[in-house]
């Protein structure tokens, strides 16, 4: 049946549609065209725009450009557009081969002959509310990002996070700068790396060498997603009571991931680890790809909340821990990447972390806040129970981290910049802003 483009003359908020059509330059092969209107409503004086993106080759399976929650979170990206037109190869959802992608080297003239013959499309799919020059400026942008090549190890489905992404990536740090990483990606937050370790070839460093066929071993002594050594330099905050200890310093981390922070925290910092995952199958990733090693980290399968109602309940001055520390997101992607979610920050919530702390303790959490608002409730809420609170911005427009004192700190540290500088950037540490 023929498509009918009247149903695009209007913007309808939150809308999907997606069809295939012949590839123009190639008529054999199909192009998957995908239409998403923004679920926020434009007025008058904010007319609408639409913007179109061609989908990079071989990644057309990737969920950023294969879902409809993908499609979203690009959409909330642009929060001047309010239609997107996503159009790319037709993938094959049903190999069963791992998906590898090569960033093109050279100029891709195929992508600029495909945009003037599929303009016309972009015309029929644009409301008709725009004018003339408006619909003959509608732009096709690039998405790019620093990935250079990547290779899928596995899929797999948890139940509490869902569908879970394994991959070994290339990436370019700057200009002439590629390191490999292993990443843990999450299908309800599509554009987001849940966990990022480095991976070292093992026969050279050669940075130039491909990611399929080459034996890579992990790298567990260097923190690289962005916000995890702002947590670990929180570290200073501890009371001096520390140097008194007779045994291991003592961390609960609820969300693990791929277990890098736990990992970290007793091979370089020498900390007795607990840990605290919801999902089994997270756990599974865990131990088989990012090198989480029973005798590293001690891991609880439950939920963080219900852990610390617990464990508050039943605690002594000799179980209790230095330092928690709290890495959870929300799961709703509608409103985009937050964390904490909501529940974990309620005030038994909070009552709990305080109890399950020595005096001497601190509590460390990773906040993505969705607005200003939200973030100032956050920390009113966290000053009511807490005696200081302290703040890093990490730098990267998006996360911010909280720490709360249980006691007022002294002029005493106990994880001071000898012990922290080497595993830390100095950066993060003279970042450290009580608030």
């Amino acid at each position: 049946m023929a498509l009918d483009v009247r149903i695009f003359e209007k913007i309808s908020p939150s809308r999907f549609f997606s069809f295939t059509i012949p590839n123009p330059i190639s008529p054999i092969h199909l192009l998957r065209v995908a239409v998403l209107d923004s679920p926020v409503h434009f007025t008058e004086s904010s007319p609408p725009r639409v913007a179109a993106i061609l989908v990079p080759k071989h990644r057309e399976s990737d969920w950023i450009f294969s879902t409809e929650s993908g499609h979203l979170q690009l959409l909330l990206n642009l929060p001047d557009i309010s239609r997107l037109i996503l159009i790319g190869d037709d993938h094959d959802t049903s190999s069963d081969l791992p998906a590898v992608y090569h960033r093109p080297t050279s100029e891709d003239d195929e992508s600029e002959r495909l945009e003037m013959r599929l303009k016309p499309l972009v015309v029929a799919l644009s409301p008709k509310t725009l004018i003339r020059e408006e619909i003959d400026d509608v732009p096709f942008l690039i998405y790019d990002d620093n990935v250079v090549s990547s290779v899928e190890l596995e899929k797999s489905v948890g139940p509490f996070v869902g569908e879970m992404l394994i991959e070994d990536v290339e990436i370019e740090i700057e200009d002439g700068v590629r390191e490999f990483r292993r990443r843990l990606r999450f299908k309800r937050m599509p554009n987001l790396v849940q966990s990022d370790i480095k991976i070292i070839p093992r026969s050279c460093s050669n940075s130039s060498l491909p990611l399929t066929g080459t034996d890579f071993k992990l790298d567990l002594t260097e923190l690289v997603h962005p916000y995890l050594a702002p947590m670990v330099a929180s570290l200073s905050l501890i009371g001096s009571d520390i140097y008194e200890l007779k045994s291991r310093p003592k961390a609960l981390c609820i969300g693990v991931g791929g277990g890098g922070l736990l990992s970290f925290l007793r091979l370089q910092l020498g900390f007795e680890v607990t840990g605290v995952e919801i999902d089994p199958e997270v756990l599974r990733i865990a131990r088989q790809y990012f090198g989480l090693e029973e005798s590293l980290a001690r891991v609880h399968v439950e939920d963080g909340i219900e852990f610390l109602k617990r464990f508050s309940t039943s605690c002594d001055d000799v179980t209790k821990f230095d330092v928690l520390m709290v890495d959870l997101d929300s799961t709703d992607p509608i409103h985009g990447m937050t964390a904490p979610p909501v529940d974990f920050v309620a005030n038994d919530v909070l009552l709990a972390a305080r109890t399950v702390l020595v005096p001497s303790g601190v509590f460390v959490i990773n906040v993505i806040p969705p607005n200003q608002t939200f973030y100032q409730e956050l920390q009113d809420q966290f000053r009511h129970v807490f005696a200081e609170l302290y703040e890093i911005d990490v730098g990267n427009g998006e996360n911010f981290v909280l720490i709360a004192t249980v006691a007022p700190r002294d002029s005493k540290s106990g994880f001071n910049r000898e012990k922290l500088t080497p595993t830390v950037s100095e950066k993060y540490l003279d970042a450290i802003q009580k608030i």
